[in-house]
C-alpha cells in the first residue's frame, strides 16, 4: 500500500448500512470530481473540530484498518477542505466508505455532494501502466458517501455487444497485453469451473471480437456461465471479461440485454441472456423459460 495509507484499529467498521443511523441531513458533505488517470478530488464541507482533518477511506470487508488509507484535508475555497485521492495510490478491488476525521473527535461519515464523472465517459487509457485503476464515487442507498473500486491487471473491457438468433457478438479492448493468434475466448460454468466452452477471437490490435453460442451453453441446463479472455492462449493469462471504464458504478441494474429462447432436449425451453454481475463483470445467464429474476 502506498505511504499514504495508515491504520487506527480504534474506528468503527463499517458494513453495507453501517451508519444508517447517522443524521444524513446534518453529515459533511463531499463534492467529488475524477480524473481520466483514475485520481479522485474529495471537497468537504467543514466537519467542525479544532485538531487536524483527514479523510478516511475504508473498505467495508476488510480484514483489518491496516488498509485504510487517510488523506490531508486542506484548505480550499469557500471554506471548504479539499483531500486528493491520485492514481498512484492503490485502492484494491471493493467498496470504501468515506469519513471526515478530525484529531481529537469520531469519523463521521461523509455525505455525497455533485460528483463531476465527466472523464469517465468513454475513457481510454493508455494501458502503459499495465493495468488498470478505477474509482467512481456513489451515494449508497443509505445517502452515504462510497468509492467504488477496481484494479485489474490485465484488464477485457467489453465494448458493443450485439444479439441475433441465439448468438450473441461481443466486442472488447484489451489492456496491459496483447491478443495473439492463439487467443480465444471461454465460458466458464459457474457451478462447475472446469465445464468451458471456448468461442474463437477475431482481433486486430489491441481489439478483439468473439460469438458465443448460447446453444452450447444450454446443453447443460440452468446455471450462470462467466466470461473469460485468453488473449495468447493456454500459457497466457486468463482475464475476467468487464465493463469498467465509464461512470456508471453498478451495470446490473441499468444494462440489460434481452433474452433468447431455446429449446434443449434434456431440459426443455430455457432463455439465455448476458447480464453484468455486482463487480461489472460479464456472464451469460440460462433459466427456465419465462422464470422471473427476484
Amino acid at each position: 500500500m502506498t505511504a499514504l495509507a495508515t491504520s487506527d484499529a480504534s474506528l468503527p467498521c463499517d458494513t453495507g448500512a453501517a451508519g444508517a443511523e447517522q443524521d444524513v441531513a446534518a453529515a459533511p458533505r463531499a463534492d467529488c470530481i475524477a480524473d481520466s488517470a483514475g485520481g479522485l478530488t474529495f471537497d468537504v464541507t467543514d466537519p467542525g473540530g479544532t485538531g487536524t482533518a483527514h479523510l478516511l477511506l475504508r473498505r467495508r470487508d476488510a480484514a483489518s484498518a491496516d488498509e485504510d488509507v487517510r488523506l490531508p484535508l486542506s484548505p480550499a475555497v469557500d471554506g471548504r477542505l479539499r483531500a486528493a485521492l491520485p492514481s498512484s495510490v492503490e485502492l484494491a478491488e471493493g467498496r470504501w466508505n468515506a469519513y471526515a476525521l478530525v484529531d481529537g473527535g469520531p469519523p463521521r461519515r461523509l455525505a455525497p455532494g455533485v460528483n463531476d464523472l465527466r472523464s469517465l465517459v468513454d475513457r481510454a487509457p493508455s494501458g502503459a501502466r499495465g493495468h488498470i485503476a478505477v474509482r467512481i464515487p456513489y451515494a449508497t442507498k443509505q445517502g452515504n458517501l462510497s468509492v467504488r473500486s477496481w484494479l485489474r491487471a490485465p484488464h477485457a473491457e467489453i465494448g458493443e455487444l450485439r444479439i441475433a438468433g441465439t448468438s450473441v457478438t461481443v466486442q472488447g479492448r484489451v489492456y496491459g497485453t496483447a491478443v495473439t493468434g492463439a487467443g480465444y475466448a471461454e465460458a466458464s460454468r459457474r457451478a462447475e469451473p472446469d465445464r468451458i466452452v471456448r468461442s474463437e477471437l477475431t482481433a486486430d490490435g489491441v481489439e478483439f471480437s468473439f460469438v458465443l453460442h448460447c446453444g452450447a451453453l444450454a446443453d447443460d441446463g440452468p446455471g450462470p456461465w462467466d466470461l473469460w479472455l485468453r488473449p495468447v492462449g493456454e500459457s497466457g493469462p486468463r482475464i475476467r471479461l468487464a465493463r469498467l471504464l465509464d461512470d456508471v458504478p453498478d451495470k446490473k441494474p441499468i444494462f440489460t440485454y434481452p433474452s433468447v429462447r431455446l429449446e434443449t432436449a434434456a431440459h426443455g425451453a430455457l432463455d439465455a441472456g448476458p447480464y453484468y454481475t455486482n463487480d461489472n463483470d460479464l456472464s451469460v445467464r440460462i433459466r427456465e423459460a419465462d422464470v422471473i429474476e427476484d
